[in-house]
């Protein structure tokens, strides 16, 4: 049998239907209302952190301590970070446009990332998540998560880097910052269309230009140097660790490939146990399942949807995956090292792995079963 009649057979009778009572429950359940005290809470709270550690890093002046203080920074970055985010998926207000000047504040002026680059990346990815040609998060300029980017012709060097990218995966990371940076000025000096393009480049020339003279005028070069370096290094870690358990190491889907709403959102994301301190230290990103089928729920409410959602896809047959914080990132360069190292074919079509799923909780007898 092929694997599109077996995607067929394993497609439930009315799949369109599922997401929109799913979402009737959700609703029923208060879980889309907005929070806004709790949102207020930080966007007073996170801009007054990052004010008292400037406040700190000019008193304490040039001093090899303040590679602590290049710590803080990047902790309080990417928390910032994070609500940023959440306002670019319009968690915190009603109104886009107060949403969209709080992303343009908190991403372009205070981290320097492009509101406008993240748009055009991240709402590709929402809409097509680990499927091939289409989702932009797959298509990584070094490490290679699918098999067609693992075999293109590549120097040396990268070639080299990729067949062992499972031990490289991690360092990586601390690239990611200053790539971070780097696409963001690419994107608003493009010449195809940006929205609100001026003041996205006269706030990132404003971050930039001023973070620079601030480390500059009160730490001595060398020091100023390794301030950067920390600071970029772990922003870009702290980042790509918590972006990356997501989707990597779930199944890919071939370009052309069709999914109802609901199965191609939870059969390719991941969730991350854990208490409600993980939830604060990954922003909520530790809930990938509910973030994808409801982008704009706020972030204090992804918790109890969590139960909501697993229970509704268990009644369903719908695989809902869900791991331990370290095992996920084992999954994730095992899924890796198996691409750069030239496996074929590392994934399953995601309804033809949905299908053995539902053969296991039947007692039928299967060869495969998905990874948890």
């Amino acid at each position: 049998m092929t694997d599109r009649a077996l995607a067929t057979r394993a497609r439930p009778a009315a799949p369109n239907s599922d997401f929109t009572d799913l979402a009737r429950m959700v609703k029923a359940a208060g879980l889309m209302r907005r929070r806004y005290g709790y949102y207020w809470t930080k966007l007073v709270a996170l801009p007054m952190l990052l004010a008292g550690a400037i406040a700190l890093f000019v008193w304490i002046g040039d001093t090899w301590w303040q590679m602590f203080t290049a710590v803080a920074f990047a902790v309080i970055f990417t928390q910032i970070a994070f609500l940023g985010h959440d306002a670019a998926h319009r968690q915190i207000f009603r109104s886009g446009r107060w949403n969209d000047w709080i992303s343009l504040v908190l991403g372009d002026l205070i981290i320097g990332m492009s509101y406008g680059w993240w748009q055009h990346k991240h709402t590709r990815h929402h809409a097509n998540p680990n499927q091939i040609g289409v989702d932009p998060d797959i298509d990584l300029p070094v490490i290679a998560v699918t098999p067609d980017r693992a075999q293109r012709r590549r120097a040396g060097l990268v070639r080299w880097t990729m067949a062992h990218q499972g031990a490289f995966f991690f360092p990586i990371l601390l690239l990611e910052g200053l790539s971070l940076h780097a696409s963001s000025v690419r994107r608003v000096l493009v010449r195809e269309r940006v929205a609100r393009r001026p003041v996205e480049i006269a706030f990132l020339a404003i971050r930039f230009l001023g973070y620079l003279a601030l480390v500059f005028l009160v730490l001595s070069p060398d020091k100023a140097v390794v301030f950067l370096a920390i600071q970029l290094g772990l922003f870009g870690f702290y980042m790509g660790a918590s972006f990356a358990p997501n989707h990597k190491g779930m199944p890919l889907v071939p370009k052309g490939a069709r999914l109802d709403f609901l199965r191609r959102q939870v059969l390719m994301s991941r969730n991350i146990r854990g208490n409600r301190l993980l939830d604060t230290v990954m922003g909520g990103l530790n809930y990938q399942i509910e973030h994808h089928l409801f982008p704009s729920m706020p972030r204090p409410h992804l918790r109890e949807a969590a139960r909501i959602i697993a229970a509704y896809c268990a009644d369903r047959g719908v695989p809902y995956t869900q791991t331990g914080l370290w095992e996920s990132y084992a999954i994730v360069v095992r899924h890796i090292n198996r691409v750069g190292l030239g496996e074929r074919d590392p994934f399953d079509c995601p309804l033809v792995q949905q299908r053995a799923y539902l053969s296991v909780e039947q007692g039928a007898p299967t060869d495969r079963t998905p990874e948890a």
